[in-house]
Formats: structure tokens, sequence, C-alpha cells
């Protein structure tokens, strides 16, 4: 199914010439050799793009790379890098900075005159008259001069007084397209059903985050115990090079790292790309255009209002055509999250669905989220609810499972990971940071089990403060902010307000804390009938007896997991309306952190 979709998303590629035809390559390459029709070097044509402060290579359309190793590793098709077009490489250690590369070099020059000697082509005649004429040891000699730029990089050659280079040459084409079939076993391809060449390797994958830079795979085999049935490498997974180039070359220009790639999208250490399939290209690009929005919110306030006037027809379950006539809701719609996995990629998720059901699934969520006051100017990205469930809200400490599981549930509009409420409450725990994202993230997982019925969630959490209420962990929870409150108004500002010290025992095990919190308040109390005057003591007094008035007698002992939640709400909510209501009166300056 994966294989199948990116090979029909390459075919639309190809019509739009954004990608390189059958058995080509996009590869950067820093340096054109231009040889005269003798096979004599006239110069060295610098490619880089030297704009920067770093020249950087530039990119080429080439006959198509391929996996190397062993001790014998195949030369490239008329480019390749200087150990093996030059046969010198980058060495410290060595006095004149470089060394001989004699057995890469040879690779290349037996393998190109073996299929390059029936050609009357003069360009390729010319490069077997250079690779005849040419000695590795001459790089110390003008115009090479032992340059260490021109060393470990990618070359081509061009004829001298022509544009294009050798390996554009009609013979070269025709050379490499024979080549690329040579010698394959024939079988049925799993991925298209046609019976052709099987691709025995397949093309390696690059862009996915963490994983290696030459690139991985997603079908491989390399080892007997993964074999079966006498079938070695990819005859157990038989797919055709045209299927495998296909898939390959789709996959590597979702990854490729550019500004103008939109459909890259890193999550935690998951890196996700997207695609949408349709007859019309404009709608696939409106399509894909909407989804990068919707998983990205924009800072515009324009578009933010475009994109909360979509999350609402979609959560309506109306037509997104009377939004955008370019888009529609029964457009196929693709997302993959790739993780490293050693030499290997692991598909974290697969998505297949309608562009209206995945629009949906995505106003659902956001519509989970919602608290009231707003913790966010802007619609917090999926990446973005992630740096609240790690350490020090480092992109490291995030969960590798969490990130995959989290965007599962967004886009499927399934129950959020059952480690999501936990983690999230582990780190307020932890640091005391009760912050408007994490409130969010815990009234979230309550409600979407409670509307889905898939955990012990009996009542919904409220989007605002509720007085009403009755709740024990919400109740608890819009005590322990006018406590706090109340410490503040008696000393002022403390480097370690009861949030930062007992906030964790507070939320967890309540009977163990509030009654010295309480006996605490009643002094800071008296502080704030002296300092402040006995109105706003009688004011916080009566907030804390009609709080208490709704709690059983006796405190839980213990809190669940999902009362804990409830808690950090119902202190976000008290805490956002009584520094909310000091700001209004003149009373204090504080402001929410989010806000």
């Amino acid at each position: 199914m994966i294989l199948t979709a990116l090979s029909r998303y390459y075919e639309r590629l190809a019509q739009a010439e954004a990608v390189p035809p059958y058995g080509f390559s996009q590869e950067n390459i820093s340096f054109a050799l231009v040889l005269s029709r003798e096979g004599a070097l006239i110069d060295i044509q610098d490619l880089r793009d030297t704009s920067g402060k770093t020249p950087r290579p530039g990119q080429l359309t080439v006959p198509q790379s391929f996996k190397r190793s062993g001790t014998k590793p195949p030369p490239f098709f008329l480019w390749d890098k200087s150990s093996f077009l030059l046969g010198v490489k980058r060495d410290q250690e060595a006095e004149q900075g470089f060394r001989v590369a004699e057995r890469d070099h040879q690779a290349f020059r037996e393998f190109h005159q073996e299929v390059l000697s029936p050609s009357d082509d003069e360009a390729l005649q010319a490069v077997l008259a250079f690779l005849e004429q040419w000695a590795p040891e001459r790089f110390s000699d003008p115009p090479f001069s032992g340059k260490p730029d021109l060393l470990d990089v990618n070359f081509v050659f061009r004829l001298d007084g022509e544009q294009r280079y050798v390996h554009q040459h009609e013979a070269a084409h025709s050379i490499w397209t024979r080549l690329l079939d040579e010698d394959t076993e024939q079988a049925r391809c799993l991925v298209t059903g046609d019976i052709g060449p099987l691709a025995r390797l397949h093309p390696a994958i690059k862009g996915v985050r963490g994983a290696q830079s030459s690139g991985a795979s997603i079908v491989s085999f390399n080892l007997t115990a993964s074999e079966s049935y006498g079938h070695d490498q990819g005859a157990n997974a038989p797919v055709s090079k045209r299927a495998a180039f296909a898939y390959t070359t789709a996959l590597n220009h979702l990854l490729r790292y550019s500004p103008d790639n939109h459909q890259r999208l890193p999550i935690g250490d998951t890196t996700t790309v997207f695609w949408a399939e349709a007859d019309d290209a404009q709608e696939a690009e409106a399509a894909e255009s909407l989804y990068a929005m919707l998983m990205d919110p924009p800072d515009d306030a324009q578009e933010a209002d475009r994109l909360g006037s979509i999350l609402e027809q979609a959560a309506q379950g109306r037509p997104l055509e009377k939004v955008d006539p370019q888009l529609h809701g029964s457009t196929q719609f693709y997302v993959l999250g790739l993780a490293p996995n050693a030499s290997r990629l692991a598909v974290r998720f697969w998505y297949a669905d309608t562009l209206g059901d995945l629009a949906r699934h995505l106003a659902l969520h956001y519509r989970d989220l919602v608290l009231e006051p707003t913790p966010w100017r802007t619609r917090p990205a999926v990446w973005r609810l992630l740096y609240e469930t790690a350490a020090q809200r480092e992109a490291k400490n995030i969960s590798p499972n969490l990130a995959g599981e989290l965007m599962r549930a967004v886009i499927t509009g399934r129950p959020y990971p059952r480690s999501l409420l936990a983690t999230v409450i582990m780190r307020m725990r932890a640091d005391g940071d009760i912050s408007g994202l994490r409130a969010a993230l815990c009234k979230a997982c309550l409600n979407r089990d409670y509307r889905l019925g898939t955990g012990n969630i009996h009542k919904e959490v409220p989007m605002s403060l509720d007085p009403n209420e009755t709740a024990p962990g919400y109740r608890l929870g819009r005590l322990f902010a006018v406590l706090e409150k109340v410490q503040s108004d008696a000393v002022g500002s403390v480097n370690a307000s009861i949030a930062d010290r007992f906030y964790a025992a507070a939320s967890a095990t309540p009977a163990s804390i509030f009654g010295m919190l309480l006996n605490k308040a009643k002094s800071h109390l008296g502080t704030v009938r002296r300092k402040r005057g006995e109105g706003l003591a009688r004011h916080l007094e009566g907030q804390i007896g009609e709080i208490i008035d709704g709690l059983d007698q006796e405190l839980p002992r213990s809190l669940p997991l999902e009362e804990q939640g409830r808690f950090a709400v119902g202190y976000y909510h008290q805490r956002q309306a009584l520094f909310r209501k000091a700001d209004e009166s003149g009373e204090a300056s504080h402001n929410s952190e989010d806000q």
C-alpha cells in the first residue's frame, strides 16, 4: 500500500518534471572536467553555488547512484567522487594532503572501458582517452595542484565547446538504459503486478532525521535468517526496478531539505511526509497546503481566521468546498511517519484516508484541546505539544514512541496514547510548571476518552471555570490555586511558591498536604488583613469556603491519574480567574506566562 501510493505519486511528479526520469537521480556535483576531443584535460569547471559564505555543491540529474559496500565497490556511470574518477582521496596525515585510491580508480577505469569502447560517440571516446592518459599522481600538478576543495567531491565530464555534459549525450543515455536492466532476474512485481526486472537492492532513502546520512532502506534483506525459499536480498520481496526507483525517488523528493518543501515535518524522532492524490494537480496541491497549515498553524491573522473557518466546517461535517472551491473532501490523502532504525527505516505510522475525514479528525483534536482563557495566540502544532512532555522542553527528551502515537491519534481521531496523560502529569509534578498547554493536554486526553467511551471517564472536563463542578480533582485544583493567591497577596514574590514546593503532593496525595496548607493560609490571611484590607481577606476566605463546601469531609488520600488531570485543569482555570480579576481591579499586575 505504501509503496504503491508512492509510485503513483512519482508519476504525478514525473509529469510535472519535478523528479528525474527512470534510472537518473539528483546528486550533489561540485566540478566538471572539461576535455578536448583527444581526451586532454583543458579546464576544471566549478559547478558549486558560491552565493553563501561556504560554497555548496550544485544539483545535477545524473545516472542513478546506488548503495556501495564490500571490498570492491562498483563505480557510478560517467560521474563519481574523486577517489573513483581521479584515484585520489583526502588524507590529512599524508604530506601532500591526499593519497592514491588505486583500487577505486581501477574499478572506474575498467568499467568504463568495457561499456564505452563499442561506442563511436566522440564525447564517450574522449572520456576513454582521458582515463587512459590519467595517472592519480598528476593530481599534484596544475590545474589540480593538490587543492583540498577538489578531494572527496563529485565530478562529471564535459566536452570542450559543448554546454551539455557527457552523460547527457544520446549515446550515453542509450548505454545506461541498457545497463539498468541487464542480467536481472525477472518476476512479478508486488507493487505494480507487472513482470519485469527485479531490484536486488533498492535505492537509498535520505532525509530521515537521525538515520544514516548515506541513506537507509524500508525494504532490505541482508541476513540469511530473513530470507526464505532460497531467495536472497530483494527477491524475498519482489519489487521491479522501475517500481523501486519510483517509490524511492518520490520519497526522497518528499524528504529533501529545501526551504520550499512544506511536505516534510519532523515530530520528535519521527520524520513525517504527506501528499495528496487527485485527478487535478491543483486540487492535490490545495489539499497539501491545507494539511501543512493544519499541522503548523500560521501566525498571520487572516490565514488563522481562514483556518478556523475550515476547522469549524469540518467539525460540523460540512463540505470543505463551502470554504474553498479548490478543496474536495473526497481527495485521497496520505501521511507517512518514518523513524531511524539502525541501517533501516521504521514506519511509525501510515495514514490513508480522504481529506474530509482528515480535516474532521484535526478539527476534533483542536476542539478537545481548547481551554478558556486560551493559552495560545495560534493553535499549537503537534510538535509544540510534544515539547510540553519533555524534560527542559528539549527535543532530545521527547519519548520516541509517544511522538508517533500522538501523531497517529491526531490524524485518525482515535484515543490519545495512555502514556500522554501520565507523561504530562509527571512533568508538572517534577518541575511545578502547570502551563496552559499542559492543562489543555490533560483536558484533551480526558474529554476524548469520555467522548469515545474508551476510559473510565464519566463526565467531561469543563472548558472554562465551572464553580459547580464537583469532581474532587477539579475542586482541589481550584483550592490549591486560591491558596497560592493567598500566599502571593500576603508575602508578595517568593523564591519558591506553594506551587513550586507542594504541587506534586497536593495533586497526588491531597490528604497529606492540604491540612498544612490551610493552616498556613490562616496566617497569610491575617497578613492580608493588615496590609491589604478586610475586604480582600474576606473575599479570599469566601472563595476557600465555597470550594471546600463542595468537597467531602474527608479529603482523598490519593487521586487517580484522571483526577490528577482534572486537578491541573481546575488549578489553571482558578488561577487565571484570580489573576485576571486582580489585573482588572488594579490590585496586581500578574499575567499568565502563556498569555
